[in-house]
């Protein structure tokens, strides 16, 4: 498998969230959407890349390396510096849609041990996500 960029990784980790369930709802790429046109670290990122990006992961997940060749490339291709940054953002999707299910929770704890992000610091970002999308 070739390599990837930071962004490209950080999508797909974004991405394997989403269809952990086998359902990429509305809110949760609105959600990617929005954090790929708003967070700093995608500022040179052109946007109008994300569906070709995310078709990309899809494919690859739909391959013959699957999701243990998806995990691996993110983790390969991923700065250390970003890999707390990736745990984030897949939280904030699996939170997007109001509720969190079993195999978005699996896939959270997958990419956590792919990417080697301490149980303390993915409770922290778990909490900041429930809090960020808590609803009345």
């Amino acid at each position: 498998m070739a390599s990837i960029n930071h962004h490209t990784a950080l999508i797909y980790t974004m991405i394997l969230v989403s269809a952990a369930d086998r359902e990429m709802t509305d809110a949760e790429m609105n959600s990617i959407g929005d954090m790929v046109g708003h967070l700093p670290v995608f500022r040179d990122f052109d946007q109008a890349k994300i569906a070709k990006t995310s078709a990309s992961c899809v494919d690859l997940l739909n391959g013959k390396e699957g999701l243990d060749g998806v995990l691996k490339k993110i983790a390969e291709s991923l700065p250390e510096k970003f890999r707390e940054t990736a745990y984030a953002l897949a939280c904030d999707v699996a939170a997007a849609d109001g509720k969190v299910t079993e195999e978005e929770a699996r896939m959270l704890d997958l990419i956590r041990f792919e990417l080697k992000v301490g149980k303390l610091v993915a409770a922290a970002i778990e909490r900041g996500a429930r809090a960020r999308h808590m609803t009345l």
